[in-house]
């Protein structure tokens, strides 16, 4: 891992705390936004952006804060990564945009044709690119549909998928996606999800039982034969990074294959490097008929992907898939230097590198406090769940208080989970590693410091860049 942000002047890689979180500067942005932005969109924490690079956050009143989030699981090469910085310089002064569909330029197809190298499976493949995660969800079913004639597509409890119709649809949780948006497409069934902390006889027999409960279901209540699509994140993002029961994943695919079904990888928030392979489904050798990527595939810029067999991409009719934006030049020449970056620093090692750092801490940190029920996932996307202590009951206040402490000693920190209680790391894959045990020592002292008043007090400088 680097140890500093690139692009630009580089970034001091240290926690900083010059004011109280929020500061004033960002106090009076969000006085102002408050009349000019539509209340409906939140934000995780009130501070407002000035710069950012490799593992920190700069704000407007110039506290700098380590970053565990990564823009959702957006920048894991970092923010301004250099090759990132200079492709799209290039391509901003050569143009900006034509329509793909109506004048076409070589950056999209040298997408797709990275996609077909680097996505599971050796058959032929065929990508179409679009701007968000839940368009290219969206399109997976049109092409499944399209692809089998048929109309009936499965889901997961748990799931987050996006905030289309359709993909609210597809969407487990009501609160607050959901929430006085109906109705919803139809023809979308729910099914349950092998989530090994919660499953009834324990998480040895998950993987398996699920797999046989979800099958079952599916024969019994919608038939086989009329499903166009099974649609499932390999690993859950906003339903609490849920790895499933191992032989979930594999279960479900074989069933499709023999049942003729489209099996979609959901790898919107997985993709690219971000769980130690490339994509999810590579952990367990699941090779999807249909992948769907976003979020990390461009550096920060808005591009997403179908990518999936050619026979199943090219059933659909000529001019039936595309928009406007969809594989902007500018965002396709980022997706070029990203890839590029990612092969180039092995950011697929790095993201194993920040689990052999941070798993071990997050199970000592579990052995400390009994409201940690559960520490979970891959790579550089881990998560804690918690837990009234000595049970499973969710504990949304504590969750929503330990993040407020992160927050407040200069640690920003994600909250996810269908109980709002489970507290989820995506730090950049390119963060210093002093950071990275840094941020796990402010998320220490965060729990430790529960039913304390005071986080520690601002200073010109926290930590000390290595």
């Amino acid at each position: 891992m680097g140890n500093i942000a690139a692009g630009g002047p580089s970034l001091p890689q240290e926690r900083r705390l010059v004011t109280e979180i929020p500061g004033p500067r960002s106090r009076q942005l969000t006085a102002r936004r408050g009349s000019a932005v539509a209340r409906g969109v939140s934000s995780t924490l009130p501070v407002y952006v000035d710069r950012a690079g490799g593992g920190v956050v700069v704000d407007v009143d110039g506290n700098s804060l380590i970053d565990f989030g990564s823009g959702i699981a957006v920048v894991s090469v970092g923010n301004a990564a250099p090759a990132v910085v200079e492709a799209v310089s290039d391509q901003v002064a050569a143009f900006t945009h034509t329509c793909f569909m109506v004048a076409p330029y070589e950056g999209y197809v040298a997408v797709c044709e990275q996609l077909a190298r680097l996505t599971p499976g050796a058959h032929e493949k065929r990508s179409a690119l679009f701007n968000s995660g839940a368009e290219a969800v969206e399109n997976t079913v049109k092409i499944a549909r399209a692809h089998t004639g048929r109309q009936a597509v499965v889901a997961f409890e748990h799931a987050y998928h996006g905030r289309t119709n359709l993909t609210m649809a597809l969407t487990a949780k009501n609160m607050p996606y959901k929430q006085s948006f109906g109705p919803f497409a139809s023809d979308v069934y729910r099914m349950p999800m092998a989530y090994p902390f919660r499953w009834p006889t324990g998480p040895e027999r998950c993987g398996e039982e699920a797999a046989a409960q979800v099958i079952s279901a599916i024969e019994s209540q919608i038939g086989g034969s009329n499903v166009a699509a099974i649609v499932i994140e390999p690993i859950q993002g906003e339903g609490g990074f849920i790895v499933p029961g191992e032989g979930f994943l594999p279960a479900l695919a074989e069933y499709a294959r023999r049942s003729g079904i489209v099996f979609v990888a959901d790898e919107v928030q997985t993709g690219f490097a971000r769980t130690g392979a490339w994509f999810a489904c590579e952990h367990e050798g699941v090779v999807p008929d249909l992948i769907a990527t976003a979020k990390g595939i461009a550096g920060g810029l808005p591009l997403s992907a179908v990518t999936g067999r050619a026979e199943i991409m090219d059933s659909v009719h000529v001019g039936g898939l595309g928009g406007t934006y969809g594989g902007n030049p500018i965002a396709c020449a980022a997706a070029l230097a990203t890839i590029a970056t990612i092969e180039d620093q092995d950011l697929v090692g790095a993201a194993r590198q920040v689990e052999a750092t941070m798993l071990p801490r997050l199970r000592a940190l579990q052995e400390r406090f009994p409201g940690i029920g559960d520490v979970r996932g891959r790579g550089a996307m881990l998560a804690v769940e918690l837990v009234k202590p000595g049970t499973k009951e969710p504990d949304a206040g504590v969750t929503q208080d330990v993040a407020k402490a992160c927050h407040a000693r200069g640690l920003l920190v994600l909250t996810a989970g269908t109980y709002g209680n489970v507290l989820r790391f995506l730090p950049p894959l390119v963060m210093p590693q002093h950071l990275l045990e840094e941020g796990l020592d402010v998320l220490e002292q965060a729990f430790a410091g529960l039913g304390t008043s005071q986080p520690e007090a601002p200073s010109t400088v926290i930590s000390t860049p290595a």
